[in-house]
């Protein structure tokens, strides 16, 4: 199995420190808000990543953060706190923020049949670990107060860009959001390890330091949990591209600094995804979430499959075009394995079996090339082996690729044959289909009304909408 490794910036062979088992971190959710659905494409692609090496024969051990405190608005140490923003907003405690949009994350994962990780960890839960990693960074001279703050001394590193070969000088102060300067900061790059009563004074969450009563900066978080539960050796760490600089940057210069040793050996980076307009975010054009794709007629399943379509390295591009067409292409392909279960009686060809396997496992180990995974999926319908076979194959395939394959085909059969509609009928099913398209839900239920009113009866199934005689 290869991987591209951010990290030398190359397909590498997967070698994990200790033989058949893996340590995976993965970056999870800042719960202040609803994840839209631009950051849950990484966690698909992550699950995909994890459930491979499951299915390859890893004991897979993955951990995750949950960030309720430290993570500021600029990801250059200014800024609101975003848990305390998310709180003024709503008029709830920071915690009462965390614990509702912690459930609400992993209940998107659970429509997306993304695995809930073995370890979450809230970063809350880890003050007295990243007080003593802090303590050691100032011991060893990796770190220094100033303004009742405590940074991160860049300029004691040999390397600290080390995802790219940036040049310290053709750096602006912030790569992001107009990050503003921090006089207090020897170096431009130096970032804060701890925050205290100097920075915030509305702050809610605090805890007594060293350094005075403050709360932790963002990066150490990652660092700390991780060591907690992971030891000081790491297989894979996982998240966005947009996290490589300066958080995983920053990861990696702490947790050296502090271990003496490299700490992580592979970095999994999944790419954005962008609307026509740029980069999806919270802030900028219509919040796309889960629930809203629900709200307009989407099976979650077909945001996952249209995820898939794409390799996890290249930028993907939303659009409720592009999602329509993905739909049609998942209801054709359980529609498909539908007619196959219907005669998949006998015995698996081992041959055919292990030919067809193949394909799949050769597109996996490449780089976790999914697109290529769902070629090898079409492939098995298109060959002459029996039903049993392919059947066995798609089951297999689905551990990992998690579409619901085979519940999806079998509800098809399970449901009533359907007359053909009425003309006027298929009309008002495609005006309401587009009044959903413009969360013009008002309209839309009229037309549902007019539906029902000519005898027919309006269900949303996971295969779509269903229209069927009363």
């Amino acid at each position: 199995m290869k991987i591209y490794n951010s990290l030398t910036r190359s397909k590498d062979e997967f070698v994990p420190n200790e033989q058949g088992k893996v340590s995976m971190y993965t970056c999870g959710p800042t719960v202040y808000h609803y994840a839209h659905i631009g950051n849950l494409r990484s966690y698909i692609m992550e699950d995909v990543l994890e459930k491979y090496l499951r299915f390859s024969g890893y004991d897979v051990k993955r951990v995750m953060n949950i960030t309720d405190v430290g993570h500021l608005t600029s990801d250059g140490d200014t800024g609101d706190d975003k848990m305390l923003k998310g709180a003024k907003r709503e008029h709830k405690t920071v915690m009462e923020i965390a614990k509702f949009y912690t459930d609400a994350f992993f209940e998107d994962c659970r429509k997306l049949n993304i695995k809930r990780p073995d370890v979450v960890e809230p970063a809350t839960g880890c003050i007295d670990e990243f007080i003593k990693v802090i303590s050691s960074l100032i011991e060893k001279g990796y770190a220094y107060e100033a303004g009742g703050n405590i940074y991160f001394d860049t300029s004691k590193l040999n390397q600290y860009y080390v995802f790219n070969d940036f040049k310290e000088e053709d750096l602006a102060v912030g790569v992001r959001e107009g990050v503003e300067e921090d006089s207090n900061k020897r170096n431009k790059a130096d970032f804060v390890l701890w925050f205290t009563k100097s920075k915030f004074e509305d702050q809610e969450l605090k805890w007594d330091s060293p350094w005075g009563v403050g709360y932790p900066g963002w990066h150490i978080e990652c660092s700390c949990i991780s060591m907690k539960h992971l030891g000081e050796q790491l297989d894979i760490h996982c998240g966005g591209i947009d996290n490589a600089f300066p958080h995983h940057t920053n990861e990696i210069a702490q947790s050296e600094a502090y271990l003496g040793h490299k700490w992580c050996n592979y970095w999994f980076h999944v790419h954005h995804l962008n609307t026509n307009s740029g980069k999806m975010s919270k802030s900028s054009g219509e919040f796309l979430t889960v629930s809203l794709l629900e709200e307009k007629g989407y099976d979650p399943l077909v945001y996952r499959f249209f995820c898939l379509l794409s390799h996890y390295r290249k930028s993907l591009v939303f659009s409720y075009e592009n999602l329509d067409n993905a739909a049609v292409s998942y209801n054709k392909l359980t529609a498909k394995i539908a007619a196959v279960l219907k005669d998949a009686s006998g015995e698996v060809d081992k041959e055919a079996y292990d030919r067809l396997m193949k394909g799949f496992t050769d597109a996996l180990d490449n780089d976790i090339n999914t697109a290529q995974a769902i070629t090898s999926l079409y492939d098995v319908l298109r060959d002459g082996t029996n039903g049993a076979t392919k059947i066995a194959l798609i089951k297999e395939f689905d551990k990992v690729l998690s579409l619901g394959l085979v519940e999806a085909a079998e509800k098809i059969n399970a449901a009533p044959e359907t007359e053909e509609l009425p003309a006027e009928v298929l009309e008002l099913a495609e005006q309401r289909k587009a009044a959903r398209k413009e969360k013009n839900f008002a309209l839309a239920d009229e037309l549902r009304d007019k539906i029902t009113a000519l005898g027919y009866v309006v269900e949303e199934t996971r295969q779509g909408t269903r229209i069927t005689k009363k």
